[in-house]
């Protein structure tokens, strides 16, 4: 693997593993965005150049803007920021990832209840049943897409529903397929 890949792609397993781990998070920076969908177009642009980024809740300390941020690899920033200046979806500012009150925020929260599972991300939930993986609920968020993003996917299983993304259009749908992106994730693994 070369230098590159490395960096883009890091190393799974091997010795050193914790070390690494808390190294990255020392080698990590976030980008914060005026609103949402530039999160979601310099995601789209990152991950499409292969760039392994996070998009996650800005830390308390530096709530500006939007209320996500994207985390990338700071040694990789010249490269990111000039990837996105030429994709015009130029962040607000990016700061380096110094100490844990600078850490960005894990949007997702797990609850198993038994015959269901939930998964939250920012302020949006959808509960699956887990013997069928039908959708049994989702809620959160007060954008107006919310009831017609309930409607289409309640009742529907994880693999018949429509991607929130593909039906939504503000922050709650986009935290929605945060949340959806996730259990299924969750569900695959186990």
């Amino acid at each position: 693997m070369g230098f590159f890949s490395f960096l883009k792609n890091g190393v799974k397993g091997g010795r050193g593993q914790a070390a690494e781990g808390a190294k990255a998070k020392a080698d990590r920076g976030i980008l914060i965005f005026e609103n949402t969908s530039e999160v979601i177009r310099a995601e789209n642009c990152l991950k499409a150049a292969g760039w392994p980024v996070r998009v996650m809740g800005p830390p308390p300390e530096i709530q500006r803007g939007c209320d996500l941020v994207i985390e990338f690899p700071l040694i990789e920033r010249l490269e990111i920021m000039r990837l996105l200046d030429e994709a015009r979806a130029v962040p607000l500012e990016m700061v380096p990832v110094t100490g844990p009150l600078l850490a960005p925020v894990d949007l997702f929260q797990t609850v198993d209840y038994g015959e269901w599972l939930m998964v939250r991300a920012a302020n949006m939930k959808i509960c699956i049943e887990k013997a069928t993986e039908t959708i049994v609920n989702i809620s959160g968020g007060g954008c107006p897409d919310v009831p017609y993003l309930a409607r289409e996917m309640v009742g529907k299983s994880l693999a018949e529903a429509p991607r929130p993304r593909e039906i939504g259009h503000t922050l709650c749908g986009y935290a929605l397929e945060l949340a959806h992106e996730e259990i299924r994730r969750q569900c695959s693994a186990s």
